[in-house]
């Protein structure tokens, strides 16, 4: 085949990622800690404009680390959002709290505030307390409907913890994802909208907090002359180097997010006369999305699966994915608590992750809807 490799979302370097790689190899800072990291955190928070943030191995360790500071532990109940990747819902476990899950609705994919307050009103029910916490997720970049669901968690005193891996630069109401909930984990993997090769960050509400976070993520060592713990400790600080990249990234941040924006747009404009096929978009003003993947559904009734496109797809050399599974069809939640009408699920069974990376041409998005296409006419 000589057509070259269309990726889903590949890294996107800036140019300027060497610079400050050779700093802290220049002044041997190559260690989970250093000027990179505190400059990086410092880019980041002058960008969301609002909260602390303690940069992180992970986006993973982020979440954790904000359950831990949210004081979920053994037998507490965490209200989680079931159409999401693993890694939301899998560091409640780390906890040995049990996740509850919440079905989305139709019009962001993310958390329905209506199965919320169903869930919460039968977990008090059912135990006799409240769950300790909400995992929001804003999906493929889509915020969630964060102000009825905070509504929600205010009436109840129930703590959001907003998962904004996906979502670095989108928006709702004007406000950056990652500022909306009491704390907010931002994920800098090699596939998001930009990397440091492998690294996550914790949203915190104050300067308290944030020294607490990083407290814990330095194994939690007490401030004496050799090694004392009064309390579990991780090892989760993001490393001087891999913030060197990060720096890096944060200077054309700006611009991958406008780029993503407007490959979702072209995507939309050629597909809006193509008939079985409906590109997911902001739902109204209040909603903007960096549109890290871009999705589409299909018609049910057109007769194949997201198995079926994706593989024609990967025949022309272009890489797509499934929409994520939902937890609540997972084999390891198989017990949890599931609150919903079954609308994660419908999503996950009818439609699909077109490639999104800032680094695509107009060219490669319009060789994506041609392959798309073709495989719908030979359906049709």
């Amino acid at each position: 085949m000589n057509k070259k490799k269309i990726f889903l979302s590949f890294p996107h370097l800036g140019g300027n990622e060497m610079h400050w790689i050779e700093e802290a190899f220049k002044e041997s800072w190559v260690v989970p800690l250093g000027p990179n990291v505190d400059h990086f955190e410092h880019q980041l928070e002058d960008y969301l404009g609002d909260g602390r943030v303690v940069a992180l191995s992970a986006g993973t360790a982020a979440l954790h680390l904000g359950l831990v500071m949210l004081g979920v532990g053994q037998g507490d109940e965490v209200l989680c959002q079931s159409f999401t990747f693993s890694a939301s819902a899998n560091p409640v476990l780390y906890q040995g709290a049990k996740p509850i899950f919440v079905d989305s609705e139709a019009d962001t994919w993310n958390m329905s505030p209506e199965a919320l307050e169903q869930a919460i009103a039968d977990r008090y029910r059912v135990t006799g307390r409240y769950p300790k916490a909400i995992v929001v997720v804003d999906l493929y970049g889509m915020p969630a409907k964060m102000k009825e669901i905070g509504d929600i968690a205010s009436k109840y005193g129930i703590p959001v913890l907003e998962d904004a891996a996906e979502a670095l630069g989108s928006e709702y109401r004007k406000a950056k994802c990652g500022t909306l909930g009491r704390f907010g984990a931002l994920s800098f993997n090699g596939n998001k909208v930009i990397t440091t090769s492998g690294g996550g960050a914790l949203i915190c509400p104050d300067n308290e907090t944030a020294e607490r976070v990083k407290f814990l993520s330095t194994q939690a060592r007490e401030a004496m002359p050799y090694y004392y713990h009064k309390v579990v400790g991780y090892n989760y600080r993001l490393s001087n180097v891999s913030a060197g990249i990060g720096c890096g990234q944060m200077e054309v941040l700006p611009e991958r997010v406008a780029r993503r924006r407007a490959i979702h747009d072209l995507y939309s404009t050629l597909f809006k006369e193509t008939s079985g096929i409906a590109v997911h978009d902001n739902p109204s003003e209040d909603f903007d999305s960096n549109f890290w993947l871009t999705t589409i559904l299909f018609d049910e009734n057109l007769g194949f699966t997201p198995e079926d496109l994706r593989q024609h797809l990967l025949s022309q050399n272009i890489e797509s994915r499934w929409l994520w599974r939902p937890m609540s069809m997972q084999p390891l939640f198989a017990d949890a608590p599931f609150y919903g009408d079954g609308t994660a699920e419908r999503l996950f069974n009818h439609g699909l992750c077109l490639p999104s990376g800032s680094i695509l041409t107009d060219d490669d998005v319009a060789r994506v809807a041609d392959a798309v296409k073709a495989f719908l006419q030979s359906k049709a």
